[in-house]
Protein backbone atom coordinates (compact mmCIF):
# COMPACT_ATOMS: atom_id res chain seq x y z
CA UNK A 1 0.00 0.00 0.00
CA UNK A 2 1.56 3.17 -0.93
CA UNK A 3 1.64 6.21 1.05
CA UNK A 4 -1.53 8.07 -0.31
CA UNK A 5 -3.76 4.93 0.41
CA UNK A 6 -2.16 4.93 3.98
CA UNK A 7 -3.10 8.59 4.27
CA UNK A 8 -6.37 7.77 3.06
CA UNK A 9 -6.77 5.05 5.79
CA UNK A 10 -5.48 6.35 8.70
CA UNK A 11 -8.04 9.62 8.31
CA UNK A 12 -10.90 7.07 7.81
CA UNK A 13 -9.60 4.95 10.80
CA UNK A 14 -10.23 8.44 13.41
CA UNK A 15 -12.82 9.71 11.52
CA UNK A 16 -14.83 6.08 12.13
CA UNK A 17 -13.60 5.20 15.32
CA UNK A 18 -15.36 8.41 16.49
CA UNK A 19 -18.05 8.02 14.85
CA UNK A 20 -18.14 4.41 15.73
CA UNK A 21 -17.56 4.81 19.64
CA UNK A 22 -21.18 6.12 20.53
CA UNK A 23 -22.33 2.42 19.13
CA UNK A 24 -20.22 0.70 21.58
CA UNK A 25 -19.98 0.80 26.17
CA UNK A 26 -16.97 3.31 25.75
CA UNK A 27 -18.87 6.28 25.51
CA UNK A 28 -20.56 6.39 29.07
CA UNK A 29 -17.09 5.40 30.29
CA UNK A 30 -15.43 8.51 28.63
CA UNK A 31 -18.07 10.60 29.25
CA UNK A 32 -18.15 9.34 33.10
CA UNK A 33 -14.01 10.38 32.40
CA UNK A 34 -14.45 13.48 30.58
CA UNK A 35 -17.62 14.92 31.32
CA UNK A 36 -20.37 15.33 28.45
CA UNK A 37 -18.74 18.67 26.92
CA UNK A 38 -14.99 17.58 26.96
CA UNK A 39 -16.35 14.42 25.12
CA UNK A 40 -18.27 15.94 22.87
CA UNK A 41 -15.01 18.66 21.87
CA UNK A 42 -12.44 15.72 21.53
CA UNK A 43 -15.26 13.59 19.01
CA UNK A 44 -15.56 16.88 17.13
CA UNK A 45 -11.67 17.40 17.23
CA UNK A 46 -11.28 14.08 16.06
CA UNK A 47 -13.79 13.39 13.45
CA UNK A 48 -12.31 16.89 12.11
CA UNK A 49 -9.39 16.03 11.94
CA UNK A 50 -10.11 12.76 10.69
CA UNK A 51 -12.23 14.26 7.67
CA UNK A 52 -9.14 16.71 6.99
CA UNK A 53 -6.70 13.99 6.16
CA UNK A 54 -9.16 12.08 4.13
CA UNK A 55 -9.59 14.75 2.07
CA UNK A 56 -5.77 15.19 1.95
CA UNK A 57 -5.57 11.11 1.38
CA UNK A 58 -8.12 10.78 -1.14
CA UNK A 59 -6.68 13.70 -3.09
CA UNK A 60 -3.10 12.16 -2.65
CA UNK A 61 -4.54 8.45 -4.19
CA UNK A 62 -6.18 9.71 -6.93
CA UNK A 63 -2.94 11.29 -7.79
CA UNK A 64 -1.33 7.64 -7.74
CA UNK A 65 -1.00 4.69 -9.13
CA UNK A 66 -4.05 4.10 -6.66
CA UNK A 67 -5.52 6.39 -8.14
CA UNK A 68 -5.40 4.65 -11.91
CA UNK A 69 -6.05 0.97 -10.48
CA UNK A 70 -9.80 -0.06 -11.20
CA UNK A 71 -11.41 -2.17 -8.85
CA UNK A 72 -14.17 -2.06 -11.88
CA UNK A 73 -15.56 -0.42 -14.84
CA UNK A 74 -18.35 2.17 -13.50
CA UNK A 75 -21.54 1.70 -16.07
CA UNK A 76 -21.83 4.21 -19.41
CA UNK A 77 -25.29 4.73 -17.32
CA UNK A 78 -23.82 5.27 -13.73
CA UNK A 79 -23.54 9.21 -14.00
CA UNK A 80 -27.53 9.50 -14.22
CA UNK A 81 -27.92 7.37 -11.11
CA UNK A 82 -25.14 8.78 -9.14
CA UNK A 83 -26.97 12.84 -9.84
CA UNK A 84 -30.22 11.18 -8.94
CA UNK A 85 -29.04 8.98 -5.61
CA UNK A 86 -27.05 12.74 -4.81
CA UNK A 87 -29.76 14.97 -5.29
CA UNK A 88 -31.95 12.62 -2.96
CA UNK A 89 -28.63 12.92 -0.77
CA UNK A 90 -29.35 16.46 -0.67
CA UNK A 91 -32.96 16.12 0.04
CA UNK A 92 -32.38 14.06 3.19
CA UNK A 93 -29.95 16.14 4.14
CA UNK A 94 -31.85 19.06 4.10
CA UNK A 95 -34.70 17.36 6.08
CA UNK A 96 -32.13 16.16 8.84
CA UNK A 97 -31.56 19.85 9.74
CA UNK A 98 -35.28 20.53 9.40
CA UNK A 99 -38.39 19.66 12.10
CA UNK A 100 -40.79 18.40 9.86
CA UNK A 101 -43.17 15.13 9.42
CA UNK A 102 -40.59 13.80 6.52
CA UNK A 103 -37.83 13.77 9.34
CA UNK A 104 -40.06 11.90 11.70
CA UNK A 105 -41.20 8.95 8.78
CA UNK A 106 -37.03 8.71 7.61
CA UNK A 107 -36.25 8.77 11.04
CA UNK A 108 -32.35 9.04 10.51
CA UNK A 109 -32.16 11.10 7.43
CA UNK A 110 -28.18 11.87 8.15
CA UNK A 111 -27.37 8.17 7.76
CA UNK A 112 -29.71 7.89 4.90
CA UNK A 113 -28.15 11.18 2.85
CA UNK A 114 -24.64 9.36 3.17
CA UNK A 115 -25.57 6.18 2.09
CA UNK A 116 -27.50 7.57 -1.13
CA UNK A 117 -24.45 10.06 -1.71
CA UNK A 118 -21.95 6.49 -0.97
CA UNK A 119 -24.08 4.82 -2.87
CA UNK A 120 -24.40 6.78 -6.17
CA UNK A 121 -20.92 7.81 -5.91
CA UNK A 122 -19.93 4.03 -6.34
CA UNK A 123 -22.02 3.86 -9.83
CA UNK A 124 -19.41 6.74 -11.47
CA UNK A 125 -16.02 6.17 -9.87
CA UNK A 126 -14.80 2.43 -10.12
CA UNK A 127 -10.66 3.21 -8.68
CA UNK A 128 -9.12 1.96 -5.92
CA UNK A 129 -9.33 4.70 -3.69
CA UNK A 130 -13.35 5.17 -4.52
CA UNK A 131 -14.19 2.19 -3.40
CA UNK A 132 -12.41 2.53 -0.39
CA UNK A 133 -13.73 5.75 0.59
CA UNK A 134 -17.54 5.33 -0.64
CA UNK A 135 -17.48 2.01 0.27
CA UNK A 136 -16.30 2.70 3.81
CA UNK A 137 -19.23 5.87 4.45
CA UNK A 138 -21.62 3.28 2.71
CA UNK A 139 -20.73 0.38 5.31
CA UNK A 140 -21.05 3.08 7.73
CA UNK A 141 -24.84 4.35 7.27
CA UNK A 142 -26.16 1.58 7.07
CA UNK A 143 -24.18 0.03 10.02
CA UNK A 144 -25.72 3.00 11.98
CA UNK A 145 -28.98 3.15 10.11
CA UNK A 146 -29.60 -0.62 11.79
CA UNK A 147 -27.97 0.77 15.08
CA UNK A 148 -30.79 3.42 15.34
CA UNK A 149 -33.31 1.14 14.26
CA UNK A 150 -32.60 -1.89 16.77
CA UNK A 151 -31.90 0.76 19.72
CA UNK A 152 -35.31 2.38 19.07
CA UNK A 153 -33.02 5.89 18.69
CA UNK A 154 -35.28 8.29 16.66
CA UNK A 155 -36.12 12.12 16.49
CA UNK A 156 -38.97 13.09 18.72
CA UNK A 157 -40.46 16.93 18.49
CA UNK A 158 -43.45 18.57 17.40
CA UNK A 159 -43.62 18.62 13.31
CA UNK A 160 -43.52 22.54 11.71
CA UNK A 161 -45.92 21.17 8.82
CA UNK A 162 -44.14 23.91 6.52
CA UNK A 163 -40.62 22.43 6.95
CA UNK A 164 -41.86 19.75 4.74
CA UNK A 165 -41.70 22.55 2.12
CA UNK A 166 -38.94 23.97 2.90
CA UNK A 167 -36.26 21.03 3.77
CA UNK A 168 -36.80 19.07 0.25
CA UNK A 169 -36.62 22.99 -1.91
CA UNK A 170 -33.37 23.83 0.12
CA UNK A 171 -32.06 20.05 -0.72
CA UNK A 172 -32.60 21.13 -4.33
CA UNK A 173 -30.74 24.06 -3.80
CA UNK A 174 -28.20 22.89 -2.22
CA UNK A 175 -27.52 20.20 -4.76
CA UNK A 176 -27.50 22.78 -7.78
CA UNK A 177 -25.11 24.65 -6.14
CA UNK A 178 -22.69 21.87 -4.91
CA UNK A 179 -23.14 20.71 -8.35
CA UNK A 180 -21.76 23.92 -9.60
CA UNK A 181 -19.00 24.12 -7.12
CA UNK A 182 -18.09 20.70 -7.28
CA UNK A 183 -14.76 20.74 -9.70
CA UNK A 184 -13.48 23.62 -7.41
CA UNK A 185 -14.48 22.20 -4.38
CA UNK A 186 -13.14 18.84 -5.10
CA UNK A 187 -10.99 19.44 -8.13
CA UNK A 188 -12.96 16.70 -10.33
CA UNK A 189 -15.78 18.18 -12.49
CA UNK A 190 -19.22 16.36 -11.58
CA UNK A 191 -20.19 16.33 -15.66
CA UNK A 192 -18.49 13.85 -17.27
CA UNK A 193 -15.64 14.69 -19.97
CA UNK A 194 -17.47 15.04 -23.38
Amino acid sequence: MGKSMTTLWIGMRLFFAAHLTPMTPLRPRLVAAMGEQRYAGAFSLISLAGLVVIIWGYGLAKDSAAGAAFVYEPPAWGWHITMLLTLLAFISLAISFHKGRLKLWLKNPMSIAVALWSAGHLFANGTLPDVVLFGAFLAFSLLDIAWCTATGKAPSFEPKPRHDIIAPVAGVILFAVFLYLHAWIIGVSAFPAA
